[in-house]
């Protein structure tokens, strides 16, 4: 149902990949990404589970990025191998060079290896949303077009729609994709105190709603 169709490798030779559904017909393409920040793994864990799911209804074609920072997850850090938050070094308007702690954005705009593989991917599709699982506020957050999608993604999780996250974010992907090109783009936070169990049970719906109803 899935097939690889492109993987690259991270400064520390672990492997990234893109999956893509193989679907000749379909209405929609929607990206979904996991681990953008090392410490919080539980998207790569909801998307395996749901790669386990019967697939045959479903509408959309679905890329998929398991682990978008598998360096981060094996050192359990925010940033990638070489101490930059992967969320804050896309070359957007707002774009700024930080002090080298926990957001730091990189020495120039677009420097890691990560970040040109979503440049590229972002590129060579024509996406129509892209849902990207981070945590812990349990909220979704949303960039460009994208209230409709966060206000039906409330109603299937029961987290709170927040447009703005409360801080800065600089060089964020939402502000790359959602803001600047126009993608509907959705940061689901889910909450950091429920095991991947039930993250699972409250956040399946949000899977099925993409792959077969939006």
């Amino acid at each position: 149902m899935f097939k690889t169709v492109r993987e690259i490798k991270s400064k520390e030779n672990n492997s990234i990949v893109l999956l893509e559904s193989q679907s000749e017909n379909y209405d929609k393409t929607i990206l979904i990404i996991g681990v953008f920040h090392g410490e919080e793994p539980q998207g790569e864990y909801l998307i395996n589970k749901f790669l386990e799911m019967d697939l045959s209804d479903m509408k959309n074609k679905l890329l998929i990025i398991p682990c978008l920072n598998p360096d981060g997850k094996k050192k359990n850090q925010r940033q990638n191998s070489n101490g930059v938050d992967l969320n804050r070094n896309f070359p957007t308007k707002n774009w700024c060079k930080s002090d080298k702690k926990e957001y730091f954005g990189g020495d120039e705009p677009a420097s890691e290896i990560e970040t040109k593989f979503m440049m590229e991917i972002l590129s060579g599709y024509k996406i129509d949303a892209i849902l990207s699982i981070h945590a812990p506020f349990e909220i979704v957050n949303y960039d460009g077009p994208a209230k409709n999608l966060a206000e039906k993604i409330s109603q299937l999780t029961g987290y709170k729609v927040q447009a703005d996250i409360g801080y800065p974010t600089p060089g964020s992907f939402g502000n790359y994709a959602g803001v600047e090109r126009n993608i509907p783009t959705i940061t689901l936070e889910l909450p950091e105190n429920q095991d991947n169990d039930t993250l699972w049970h409250v956040n399946k719906p949000v899977f099925e709603y993409l792959a077969c109803k939006y």
